[in-house]
Parts: structure tokens; C-alpha cells; sequence
């Protein structure tokens, strides 16, 4: 199974995504657990993609990569920005950081899925569930 969406990057174009793990949901039978937790983590990539990577321009795009791999579901969200320095991420639970309103996607990511790991200089995340 392979699924491939590629979106300009606009924040309303963020309703794809949720269509996008309705079907890999319905695909695969996913309780509402492990739904919500695919959903939120590939929504906070997506976002950061089109916010922080492409930096709202819609000429960029973000492209959104789902495979199942045995009994893994890895999820690939790739942007056409710099990257960034993702071993260095402020953490968002520290209290000098709790009132900020960025911040907390990687955080979030993170805590939600099996794995998260960075390519290409932080220009694609790849999120690992164990379904």
C-alpha cells in the first residue's frame, strides 16, 4: 500500500490531510485511539511544512508519502524550504516555554507516534505508527 498527496502550501489545504488518514483509518481499521494519534501527529508535520519549511508560499509545495510496511505505517511529509536544526529543539514543558504558542509540532509528533525521525536536513519528517 502506497498513498501519495502532494498540496500547495496553503493552511486550508489542511483538510486534505484529514481525508488522507480517513482512508489509511478505514484501509486498516484503526481504533479512534490510534486514528487521533496518526491524525494530530500528521497534521502538525503538514503544518510545519507549510508554515515554518515552505513559509506560506503557495508556488511551494508539500508532499505527503504514506506506506504500510509490515506492521508499520510510515508517514514522509517533505517541503521545499532550508530545513532546520532538529537536534536542537527547545522543549516546550520548560517554563520559560509554556506560555509561547510555537513550538510544540515536534513535541507533539514525538509523543504521539512510535518514531519520528529527519531527513535531508530537516526537509522531510518521517512518522512511524506500529498499527
Amino acid at each position: 500500500m502506497e498513498k501519495l498527496l502532494e498540496i500547495p502550501s496553503k493552511l486550508e489545504n489542511l483538510s486534505y490531510i484529514e481525508k488522507l488518514i480517513d482512508e489509511i483509518s478505514d484501509e486498516f481499521t484503526l481504533n479512534t485511539d490510534m486514528y487521533g494519534r496518526i491524525l494530530v501527529a500528521t497534521i502538525e508535520a503538514v503544518n510545519n511544512s507549510i508554515i515554518h519549511g515552505n513559509k506560506l508560499s503557495p508556488d511551494k509545495k508539500v508532499v505527503i508519502k504514506i506506506n504500510k510496511i509490515k506492521n508499520k505505517l510510515h508517514i514522509n511529509v517533505s517541503d521545499e524550504g532550508n530545513g532546520f536544526d532538529y537536534s536542537h529543539l527547545p522543549d516546550p514543558t520548560a517554563p520559560e516555554n509554556i506560555e509561547n504558542i510555537h513550538g510544540r509540532g515536534i513535541f507533539l509528533m514525538r509523543n504521539l507516534a512510535d518514531e519520528v525521525n529527519f531527513y535531508e536536513n530537516g526537509k522531510t519528517v518521517e512518522i512511524i505508527f506500529k498499527i
